[in-house]
């Protein structure tokens, strides 16, 4: 008889292997059968997190269905950042956009990009870190990850950039050092070409909540370095074009 699907309960176990900086393998859990459990999940997962900020990442499932999570800790560069390191944290370097105004969800036409980009009021570099609780994050169960809010496990939100760079983003000169080593030396590159690509899947998913996507909202857009393990503690210092980003990871 298969266990029925307890999303406290699943948030729970989240919640307690991510304070103690472990992962268990995705066969020992209870695993969500749709998205909508996932995201029950993960919402009680935020409740236990704590999660206030209004910073969010977007993403598309294998099946090509638009998910998010929240962003934490989140960090401003500006206020000296640091961030929680743990054995198996991934780095990856960003662009977030800033929401000037809503983006209701529509029934009727989609929205295009170019609405998007009039509905940014700002972009910035950023970084994202990633640690799941799930050992091997999204490559068995998608809905499981969903749940372990899509591996965030940080962010930390640098400079302005001129918001063209939601359109000039790739092929950006990007380099980063991690305790002293190169450890991304090269074009920028996103996975679907557009930063703008999972950010727009989500603003025409009709099932999206009510509340998502409000002026003010920060949504980061995806990786434009791919995801390097970071092998142990130390700072980050990111050149994106003429752009700088520094903060550290650090043993909690």
């Amino acid at each position: 008889m298969t266990e029925a699907f307890d999303p406290r309960a699943l948030a729970a176990r989240l919640h307690s292997l991510r304070q103690a900086g472990r992962q268990e393998e995705t066969g020992t859990f209870t695993l969500p059968t749709d998205l909508h459990q996932a995201m029950e999940a993960q919402n009680f997962l935020t409740a236990a997190d704590g999660i206030s900020s209004n910073a969010w990442k977007v993403t598309v499932s294998p099946q090509g269905q638009a998910v998010t999570g929240p962003l934490h800790p989140y960090a401003e560069a500006a206020s000296g950042a640091s961030i929680p390191w743990y054995p198996g944290m991934k780095f990856e370097t960003e662009i977030a956009v800033r929401l000037g105004k809503d983006l209701p969800i529509r029934s009727e036409t989609a929205y295009s990009r170019a609405e998007v980009v009039e509905a940014i009021s700002a972009a910035h570099l950023g970084a994202e870190l990633l640690v799941s609780a799930v050992r091997e994050s999204g490559s068995i169960s998608f809905l499981l990850f969903t749940s372990d809010r899509l591996g965030n496990s940080g962010y930390v939100l640098g400079p302005e950039l001129d918001k063209s760079a939601v359109d000039t983003a790739a092929g950006t000169p990007l380099k980063v050092t991690h305790a002293g080593r190169t450890i991304y030396d090269g074009p920028a590159q996103h996975p679907k070409g557009d930063v703008l690509t999972w950010l727009a899947d989500y603003a025409n998913d009709g099932l999206r909540p009510e509340t998502s996507l409000k002026a003010g909202a920060l949504i980061t857009t995806g990786t434009l370095s791919g995801a390097i393990e970071l092998t142990e503690p130390g700072e980050i210092d990111i050149l994106f074009g003429d752009s700088q980003l520094r903060f550290s990871v650090a043993k909690p």
